[in-house]
């Protein structure tokens, strides 16, 4: 079985039930999530053997955070226990004009300020196929960052594939210190995952003819984007998520993938919101899965896009489909009756 192993920092999230805002709720839900841990959680629901490496407190929280990865089938062999606490986030579901909201607790989290010499990469990848992180993780704190290139760096002497989803946080660094430290971390990325704004966020790649705010996407400008982060730093392979953004209950989405020689897209797909958080991650997760099986790259990018549609559909971060649902809707089935 394909061996995944993702490192990140997992978080408690809470928000109010359905589309209450903050200042309406009397209760918030619980659950878990971040963005490497939605991708472990993901792959584990394909089929394959996801392992996921971070730092949690030893108290109670922690241990729900664990105990939630494993009710999945995700491998917490490789979690620490220590720290102060459990970084936290809200989020505000949006509705027709009005747009979703995050508000981010994590400073000081446990694995913000766990140190380079606590993990062993070359025992937690031992027997992997696949590394994955996302640029959340460096931006966490400088020693976050450390870890990070001590991970890329062992993957790549153990002949790993990386995989690194941009995932710009403005919140979190600004543009010009993820540009440093992206660029360090990149020579050791095989196959980068973005969305439609992370490249001009983070390396100052823009896509000519798009205009995020209006939902207008070319196609041509993202060809020249990947074109341009292939020539710069040698990927393999270069996946953009393409979210047209109508409303906030309303997108149409689809995706990209370049490999040096073809640029394919997959189809697009109107898509009414369950939940958007966690979209991206389940793109990463469905070309991962579809690359580890050698799909060529039209049917990975569609098995990515139709795996991410399908996210949108579902409560909370994680995407909890099986790898038949998501070829179904990539071969048709999109009608979404009830199936008896």
């Amino acid at each position: 079985m394909k061996k995944v192993v993702c490192f990140g920092e997992i978080m408690l999230r809470l928000n109010p039930k359905g589309y209450l805002r903050f200042t309406q709720a009397s209760e918030l839900e619980a659950s878990y999530a971040g963005g490497e841990a939605n991708v472990a959680v993901s792959l584990a629901q394909f089929g394959l053997s996801a392992s996921y490496v971070t730092k949690v407190p030893k108290h109670e929280i922690g241990q729900c955070a664990i105990n939630e990865l494993k009710r999945f089938g995700v491998d917490t062999s490789g979690v620490l226990r220590g720290g102060e606490r459990l970084g936290a986030y809200y989020v505000e579901k949006g509705a027709s004009q009005r747009a979703s909201k995050v508000i981010y607790d994590r400073a000081h989290s446990a694995i913000a300020e766990a140190l380079p010499e606590e993990f062993d990469w070359e025992a937690l990848l031992a027997g992997s196929n696949w590394f994955h992180f996302t640029g959340i993780t460096p931006a966490l704190s400088d020693t976050a960052a450390r870890i990070s290139m001590d991970a890329v760096k062992a993957a790549k002497r153990l002949g790993i594939t990386v995989s690194c989803d941009l995932n710009y946080r403005k919140n979190l660094w600004s543009s010009e210190k993820a540009c440093k430290v992206m660029t360090q971390l990149m020579p050791f990325v095989d196959v980068l995952i973005a969305n439609e704004e992370d490249a001009a966020d983070v390396f100052g790649i823009n896509a000519e003819g798009s205009d995020i705010q209006t939902g207008k996407l070319s196609r041509e400008g993202y060809i020249s984007v990947a074109a341009r982060l292939m020539e710069h730093f040698n990927f393999k392979n270069v996946a953009i998520t393409l979210r047209g953004s109508i409303s906030a209950n309303d997108n149409n989405w689809s995706g990209m993938l370049c490999d040096g020689q073809n640029a394919c897209f997959a189809p697009e797909y109107a898509v009414h919101i369950v939940d958007r958080v966690g979209g991206g991650d389940s793109f990463g997760a469905g070309l991962i899965y579809a690359l580890l099986n050698e799909y060529d790259s039209q049917k990975a990018v569609n098995f990515a896009a139709a795996a991410s549609c399908l996210k949108h559909s579902i409560e909370h971060d994680f995407n909890l489909v099986s790898v038949h649902e998501v070829e179904a809707l990539m071969n048709g089935d999109a009608s979404g009756r009830v199936r008896r």
